[in-house]
C-alpha cells in the first residue's frame, strides 16, 4: 500500500515537473516573441512618425498646398501603422494571410458600421481633389462662415472671426453650397449709402469719390463704381463699389464707410433714415 502511495507521489510530482517545464518553455518562447512584438510596434510607431514628418518638411518645402499636405500626412500614417501592425503581429505567429483576412472581416463589419463616417472620408478625397477650397480661405457653408483652419478625413475645422473653432463633417459641407470669400485674388465691396432727397446729388457722388480716390488701397481697375440704386420712401440708395484685394476686403470697407461719413460731414450731407410704420409699432 505504501508503495503504491509512494508511486503516485513520483508520478505526480513527474507530471507536475513536465508541465512545469512546459509551461517555462512557452512562457519563455512566447514572451520573447511578445516583447520582440511590443518592441516593433514601439520602434515601428517611431520610425512612422520620423517618416511622416519627414515628409512634411519635403512637401512644405516643395511649397505643397496645406490642404494636400494634411490629407497625405493623414493617409500615409494610418497606412504606416497598419504596415507596422502587421509586423508585429508576424512576429507573434500570426501570418499575414490570417492578418489580412481579420483586418479584411473587421474592415467590412466597421464599413457597415460607419457608414456615414467612411461618407465622410469620400467627401475628404472630392474636396482634395476638386479643391473648391483649401487651408486659410475664407468660407460660407452649412450657415455658418469662418477661415479654413484644418482639413482631415472625416471634417474640416473653420475659425470664426470671434475665434471660436466650428467642426463640420465633411459630407454635410460638400453635399451644400460653399461660398470661398477668398478664392479669387480680387473682391468688390458693395455698400449703400441712404442720402436725403434734399442734399445735392453731384455733391454727395464727388465725396464719395474723393474718399475712395484717396484710399490708396481701392484698385484703380476694375473702376469703382458710384451711382443711384433706388429711389426709395426713405431716401436715395446710393451704391458704391470699390475693387480691392481680398486681404483688404475687411480693413478697406471700415475705412471708406467712416471717411464717407466724414466727407459727408463737410458737406452738410444727411444721411436719411427709414420712417417707422406707426401700423408696425401698434
Amino acid at each position: 500500500m505504501l508503495q503504491k502511495i509512494e508511486h503516485k507521489i513520483e508520478h505526480y510530482g513527474t507530471t507536475a515537473e513536465h508541465y512545469s517545464d512546459l509551461a517555462i518553455r512557452y512562457a519563455t518562447d512566447y514572451g520573447v516573441k511578445l516583447l520582440g512584438a511590443i518592441a516593433i510596434f514601439i520602434i515601428g510607431r517611431w520610425i512612422v512618425k520620423a517618416v511622416v514628418n519627414l515628409m512634411r518638411g519635403m512637401m512644405t518645402r516643395a511649397r505643397v498646398d496645406e490642404t494636400l499636405i494634411s490629407f497625405a500626412i493623414h493617409v500615409s500614417y494610418a497606412a504606416l501603422i497598419l504596415v507596422v501592425i502587421a509586423m508585429a503581429a508576424s512576429n507573434i505567429g500570426i501570418s499575414s494571410t490570417s492578418f489580412v483576412a481579420v483586418f479584411a472581416s473587421a474592415g467590412l463589419a466597421v464599413g457597415l458600421a460607419l457608414k456615414d463616417t467612411l461618407a465622410n472620408v469620400g467627401a475628404a478625397v472630392l474636396i482634395i481633389f476638386f479643391r473648391p477650397f483649401k487651408v486659410g480661405d475664407s468660407i460660407e457653408t452649412a450657415g455658418v462662415m469662418g477661415t479654413v483652419k484644418t482639413i482631415n478625413l472625416f471634417s474640416t475645422t473653420l475659425s470664426t472671426p470671434d475665434n471660436r473653432s466650428i467642426i463640420i463633417p465633411n459630407g454635410s459641407l460638400i453635399g451644400g453650397n460653399i461660398i470661398n470669400n477668398t478664392g479669387n485674388s480680387t473682391r468688390r465691396i458693395d455698400m449703400v449709402f441712404l442720402i436725403d432727397y434734399k442734399d445735392d446729388l453731384n455733391v454727395v457722388r464727388q465725396a464719395v469719390t474723393t474718399v475712395l480716390e484717396n484710399n490708396t488701397r481701392v484698385l484703380k481697375s476694375p473702376a469703382c463704381i458710384v451711382a443711384v440704386e433706388t429711389l426709395g420712401r426713405d431716401g436715395v440708395h446710393l451704391v458704391v463699389q470699390p475693387w480691392v484685394k481680398v486681404d483688404d476686403y475687411a480693413d478697406v470697407k471700415f475705412e471708406v464707410t467712416e471717411a464717407v461719413k466724414n466727407e459727408f460731414d463737410k458737406h452738410n450731407v444727411t444721411i436719411a433714415t427709414s420712417p417707422i410704420d406707426l401700423h408696425r409699432l401698434a
